[in-house]
C-alpha cells in the first residue's frame, strides 16, 4: 500500500487525523479531570487540543514523501 504523495493528502489521511484529534480530546478531558479532582469538561480546552492534534497530524503527512507500506507476514 502506498501512502499519499509529498504535498498532498488523501481520504485515509483525514480519517486518521480525525482519530488522532478524538484521541487527543479524550486525553485532554482525562487530564483536566485528574487535575481538577472531579469529572469536569472545559470544552474550549478540549476543542483546542483536538484541533491542534488533528492539524499537526495532517501537517506531518503533508510534508512526508510517499512510502510503500508492506504488511508483516
Amino acid at each position: 500500500m502506498k501512502t499519499s504523495s509529498l504535498f498532498s493528502l488523501n481520504l485515509q489521511d483525514f480519517a486518521k487525523g480525525l482519530i488522532v484529534a478524538v484521541g487527543g480530546a479524550v486525553i485532554a478531558a482525562i487530564q483536566s479531570s485528574i487535575q481538577a479532582g472531579s469529572l469536569t469538561f472545559n470544552w474550549q480546552v478540549i476543542g483546542s487540543v483536538a484541533l491542534a492534534a488533528g492539524l499537526s497530524y495532517l501537517g506531518k503527512n503533508f510534508f512526508t514523501p510517499a512510502q510503500i507500506v508492506r504488511s508483516v507476514q
